[in-house]
């Protein structure tokens, strides 16, 4: 057993050999230290990145500032180290350990992983292995050689709404917002951790929203059955083959004992004005990815874009008041020293009562020289102007995601914006001083046409024209444009990703209509877009793949200069698993998939709907402004009552009337 007295020695000879060693210090104003002696349950946050990316995530400060309100319980820090922190740590024998208190991770009741993209799962197995714990579940029911129980390891996020590729590695998932779970999770501990590991798994099983997939198993269709659909459906394996349909399909998640539930539906916090709020977020030694203060005004969208699972899966929208915002803002500025408060959510712009809010904090705020951003627009005129007020205390980017080049393609994907409605946001920016935008673009998606990926290149010429206009010499219009990846509960989770070959011949066709010096542009990787699509898509016999490809060496994919997608290749290959079959394969809407067994609150019905919406290009309207869709997030009274609380006033319940989808 390690103590902290040797692994300060350690990291004294180390510290000086890799870079950036604050990552690795603790320390930082606002940690919290406690004595581990005098609490009983010790829970470490783990974010399985580098320590600036996870400084970043709210989720983790909220999770940590939840938990260490508790008497009973502690909660630290971990995150990835860099592959020359691994190098030395392994060299050194150092176990992975968490900054406030130097305690090994093997040390801890729960470790908690956030998991917020598909591309950090290799570095999840590598930090449990570095915190000299067996990666996979079954691996964990021994004791340690202290005779110690290993920790239980959860993990949350949005990634977690497809658990399935990682539940070999994974004891317990936290489905939805980890705040309503947290609670029960640390009590049921305390009150069943006498129990062997596997009843003591079956109790926290009970608590809603808690998925623990020991307890599930998938099946998949034999050979001959795999052969016999072929043959109904009058393809030849051949053409199977091409279509990518070369692997037996999954029938079903089956529970293996009564006593759990057979579907895992997720929490959400109702009242977001009540909630718990880090107040006093721990202020780093280093640069992070985002140095500024954090205010979230509300959870989830209904703004309805049929790729964004974000979107579907954090569904009602609810907002804080502005009373609210403006109290946890004056604390939050007394408490940080940061010059930049970032109203943040999935659409800020789209927050009922933002000019309030932007314009209270500029009026409170703009003689201290503390700002104000907003790090989502909507690509209109007003939205515009509300930043210009912003830029009045400090300049600001611009910064709008079109989504697609053509009206029928944001149509398509039901972005709800026009060319006039991107034109005017430009010729207000330009007019008021700006000379630099950025647009985000995706190509691939479902029903594009060359014509809608070239129309990206016309949006971008016009921009430039605008901006030339308006007297603007030398403008500059950054285009980042990404390939398309389907996502568990969207609309378009039954579509196939194009194909590598035709992802790269869309990026190069678009780079070459580019003719005006004013465009930058920045096209993403395909082949961690293929990857990330198998990861989002897959089911549990991807984990074998992920394990190798870790054990290959693969860490921080999400970083271009790590990704080796040629090892992922021999990864799948070896693990007799075809990339195409997840990543390229269209679906029919009969077929189960790998996440079935889990509810978001969106039905799979609406998400049908959706999709036959999207092959026709029609618009579906926002909820949050229209009547209600019916999309199954929330139930009736919480609509009339969520209505009544933005308008300010009294809720009375009262029949709603119910507008079918199909009739609008």
């Amino acid at each position: 057993m390690w103590t902290r007295e040797q692994i300060d020695a350690v990291l004294e000879d180390i510290l000086p050999l890799v870079s950036k060693p604050g990552r690795y210090t603790g320390g930082e104003l606002n940690s919290i230290v406690k004595d581990h002696s005098t609490v009983d349950v010790k829970f470490a946050i783990a974010f399985p990145d580098a320590y600036e990316i996870g400084m970043s995530n709210l989720a983790c400060s909220i999770i940590y500032h939840l938990l260490n309100k508790r008497e009973d319980c502690v909660c630290e820090r971990v995150y990835a180290p860099w592959p020359d922190m691994e190098r030395e740590m392994r060299a050194a024998g150092l176990p992975l350990y968490t900054l406030e208190t130097r305690t090994p991770l093997s040390d801890y009741d729960f470790i908690g992983f956030a998991l917020s993209y598909e591309l950090s799962y290799t570095n999840v197995l590598n930090m449990l292995d570095l915190g000299g714990i067996p990666v996979r579940s079954r691996d964990r029911d021994r004791l340690q050689p202290n005779g110690k129980p290993y920790p239980i390891i959860i993990a949350g996020g949005h990634c977690a709404f497809n658990p399935e590729p990682m539940a070999p590695f994974i004891d317990l998932f936290v489905i939805g917002e980890a705040e309503e779970v947290l609670h029960q999770l640390v009590n049921s501990f305390k009150r069943y951790r006498h129990l062997s590991r596997e009843e003591l798994l079956v109790q926290l099983a009970q608590i809603p929203g808690c998925y623990v997939p020991r307890f599930y198993e998938p099946e998949y269709e034999s050979e001959e059955a795999r052969l016999a659909r072929l043959e109904s459906k009058g393809l030849s394996v051949e053409e199977a083959e091409r279509l990518g349909d070369t692997m037996p399909h999954l029938l079903a998640t089956r529970r293996l004992r009564p006593d759990v539930p057979a579907k895992i539906e997720r929490v959400w916090v109702k009242d977001v004005d009540a909630l718990e709020y880090p107040t006093k977020p721990i202020i780093p030694y280093i640069e992070v990815v985002h140095d500024r203060i954090s205010l979230e005004v509300m959870r989830g969208c209904t703004r309805g874009c049929r790729f964004c699972q974000a979107g579907m899966i954090t569904r009602p929208v609810r907002e804080k008041s502005p009373e609210k915002l403006m109290q946890l803002a004056e604390e939050l500025v007394k408490n940080t020293g940061h010059e930049d408060i970032s109203l943040v959510s999935l659409s800020t712009a789209d927050y009922s009562r933002v000019e309030e809010v932007v314009q209270s904090l500029i009026d409170k705020y703009a003689g201290s020289r503390v700002g104000v951003s907003l790090p989502s627009l909507r690509a209109d005129r007003d939205c515009v102007k509300l930043v210009q007020e912003i830029n009045k205390v400090r300049k600001t980017g611009l910064t709008f995601a079109p989504e697609a080049g053509s009206q029928r393609m944001r149509d398509v994907v039901n972005k709800g914006v026009t060319e006039k409605d991107l034109f005017a946001a430009c010729e207000t920016a330009f007019q008021n001083g700006w000379q630099r935008i950025k647009l985000y673009f995706m190509i691939s998606l479902p029903t594009e046409t060359d014509e809608d990926v070239l129309a990206i290149g016309e949006l971008a010429h016009k921009c430039a024209e605008i901006a030339r206009k308006n007297g603007v010499k030398n403008p500059t219009i950054t285009i980042g444009v990404s390939a398309f990846v389907p996502k568990p509960f969207t609309p378009f989770q039954w579509h196939g990703q194009d194909s590598l070959e035709e992802i790269d011949r869309k990026q190069r066709m678009l780079k070459r209509s580019l003719k005006d010096r004013a465009i930058s542009y920045r096209p993403n990787e395909a082949a961690s877009a293929q990857l990330e699509a198998v990861l989002s898509l897959g089911d549990r016999r991807v984990a074998d793949a992920i394990e190798l490809a870790w054990r290959r060496g693969q860490v921080f994919d999400a970083w271009d200069e790590y990704l080796d997608y040629e090892r992922w290749k021999q990864a799948f290959a070896d693990a007799g698993i075809d990339l195409r079959f997840y990543a390229n394969r269209h679906k029919e809407y009969e077929e189960t998939l790998p996440w079935d067994h889990i509810d978001c609150g969106v039905s799979k019905a609406y998400l049908r709907a959706e999709d036959k919406r999207a092959r026709s290009a029609q618009l579906t309207a926002d909820c949050h402004t229209a009547p209600c869709t019916f999309c199954g997030a929330c139930d009736r009274s919480y609509i009339e009552s969520s209505k009544a609380k933005r308008e300010n006033r009294a809720f009375v319940p009262n029949a709603l009337p119910i507008i079918p989808l199909t009739t609008r």
